[in-house]
């Protein structure tokens, strides 16, 4: 059983949702990654998403966007993001990694290098936004023989069959994207989230981690009442944007122990997966 799974498995013991934020790697400065990293367990993050910048990144906003770019301009790249996960996996055996980002740095490694670096790093899993999971068995076979699981999104717009492909090839979570658009980009319709994650959840055999538009501890209990992780990036990014040089990780922490209070607030019902 992977990081991930265990990580599931004492929540819904616990009758608790899973708190994913997520973090650009190399943003605000390369050396900044590793304490923010620390930020995000001290403030209660179950999981960590780092994102892996990428100069095209079509699934994100403006927000992750410049914190991309600012992160490539100061020379970060798939190597040194393993890099980092190495020195955090040192010093933090339990908290899963899923490195987010996008196809071409992992072919330009090579898909079977890529996920021998990854597991030797220590990575748990890894989101990758333009690989459909129709097109990627290779991918997600490389992935699961390296113990990393494979994450796919499914998003409003998703059929039946993108269930049923999403199924057969991935493992770990799902992440649900909340609203057609870019990350950040919309306020997220509860309503419909609430509608859509049963059947999915049914579908896919696992949990569901919803994201895009959550950006406060409100929109995250609310989301966190119908799914079984709250996803939060852009939030968390435009926090450090805000803050004054040296008290990034500070900021993100309180921040998070907000979003970890407001979870942890929701009635147990019962509704994990």
């Amino acid at each position: 059983m992977s990081r991930i799974q265990t990580v599931f498995q004492h929540l819904k013991a616990d009758s608790r949702k899973a708190l994913i934020p997520f973090i650009t790697a190399g943003f605000p400065a390369p050396e900044m990654t590793l304490p923010l990293m620390r930020a995000l367990v001290d403030g209660g993050a179950d999981i960590i998403e780092l994102g892996v910048p990428f100069s095209d990144p079509m699934a994100d906003g403006p927000t992750i966007q410049r914190a991309s770019e600012t992160a490539l301009a100061q020379g970060m790249s798939l190597r040194k993001v393993l890099d980092i996960v190495r020195s955090f996996r040192s010093e933090n055996t339990d908290t899963p990694v899923v490195l987010m980002g996008y196809a071409n740095p992992i072919e330009a490694m090579g898909v079977d290098t890529f996920a021998a670096a990854a597991q030797a790093a220590g990575v748990d899993g890894v989101l990758v936004v333009d690989y459909p999971p129709e097109e990627c068995v290779n991918f997600a076979r490389a992935a699961k023989a390296a113990d990393l699981d494979p994450i796919f999104l499914l998003a409003p717009t998703s059929t039946e069959q993108r269930f049923t492909d999403v199924a057969a090839v991935g493992s770990g979570y799902i992440y649900y994207v909340s609203l057609k658009g870019v990350t950040g980009s919309a306020k997220i319709d509860i309503d419909e989230v609430a509608r859509r994650i049963p059947r999915i959840r049914e579908a896919v055999g696992m949990p569901v981690g919803v994201g895009f538009g959550i950006r406060d501890a409100q929109s995250a209990q609310r989301v966190g009442a119908v799914a079984d992780a709250v996803v939060i990036g852009s939030r968390i990014i435009e926090e450090i944007e805000l803050s004054p040089r040296g008290e990034e990780a500070a900021r993100v922490a309180a921040f998070m122990r907000e979003i970890r209070a407001a979870l942890d607030a929701i009635p147990k019902t019962g509704v994990n997966s």
